[in-house]
């Protein structure tokens, strides 16, 4: 037997770092949204009983440091799950981008590995399993859209945002969200307006989203990385309506609503940079199956 699972990427539209934690993490508010870029995942059952992972990436580790075989030890652990399962992953969504698809990973197994296992498990039960692997990992157990606190883990959920292309540009970096926390001075950042950008999404006022898009995290990267920023300025240049960068990045992202200006943006990256896409937001909610 074997399930078909998508794992689409997510992109920040607001994310705040509020303070340090005594247990080392920092507090956070992030509005968070998927977008149609996504994952495949193939799950299917094996005879023996072992977590086996598959992929032609090179870059997606086929052990336990691979956050969907850690999904996939933490339910069979939980619940003294004896069967084995093959987890292939056919890698769309850039690896170490700032756009959670290792986290993502991790909630399509969650998800599948219910159906799968029969475990007859909520999103909410498997999104508190998920946040024990990651701090996005909750929020991609849902999908849709979200103001997400805590580490990441305390999930509400909000409307669709308003119906817009979103255009990705990575460069050919990798960069640390350690390093980039550990660099990130709280004493100067701008804090970005999440309760406007909270209203922006609920009146579906695509203005009022493009005006409050904003990333504590950016000028660290931006810093480190200048390429990141020269992404950025060609964006505003070929006339995105906000551009922002992703997670502690290097993916940075331009939104518009009009389709000729995506086709110039995404044309005019493409002979700039290595991976570029044109893509929707997904806006809703998985449904538990």
């Amino acid at each position: 037997m074997k399930l078909l699972v998508k794992a689409p990427a997510k992109i920040n539209l607001s994310l705040d770092v509020l303070h340090k934690r005594s247990d080392g993490y920092h507090e956070v508010e992030m509005i968070m949204t998927t977008i149609d870029l996504a994952d495949r995942i193939e799950l299917k059952l094996l005879n023996e009983d072992r977590i086996k992972i598959v992929s032609h990436n090179r870059f997606v580790p086929d052990d336990q440091r691979n956050l969907a075989y850690q999904a996939a030890q933490l339910l069979k652990e939980r619940f003294q799950v004896k069967k084995g399962v093959m987890i292939a992953i056919d890698k769309i969504i850039p690896v170490a981008a700032g756009l959670a698809g290792g986290s993502s990973d991790a909630a399509a197994t969650l998800r599948g590995l219910n159906k799968l296992w029969g475990l007859g498990l909520t999103l909410a039960e498997l999104a508190e399993i998920g946040s024990e692997i990651g701090s996005d990992v909750s929020f991609c157990v849902f999908g849709g859209t979200a103001l997400a606190k805590g580490r990441g883990e305390m999930i509400t959920e909000l409307p669709a945002p308003p119906t817009c292309w979103v255009i990705l540009a990575k460069p050919f970096i990798g960069v640390s969200t350690a390093e980039v926390y550990r660099r990130l001075d709280l004493k100067s950042v701008i804090h970005p307006n999440i309760s406007e950008m909270i209203k922006g999404i609920e009146r579906n006022d695509y203005r009022r989203v493009c005006q409050n898009v904003g990333n504590v995290l950016e000028e660290v990267t931006l810093h480190l990385h200048p390429e990141v920023a020269q992404i950025k300025e060609q964006m505003k240049r070929f006339g995105a309506d906000a551009v922002l960068m992703s997670g502690s990045g290097p993916t940075v992202f331009g939104i518009v609503q009009h389709d000729s200006r995506m086709h110039r943006i995404y044309n005019g990256l493409r002979g700039f940079c290595d991976q570029v896409f044109a893509v929707r937001m997904l806006g809703d909610r998985f449904p538990l199956d």
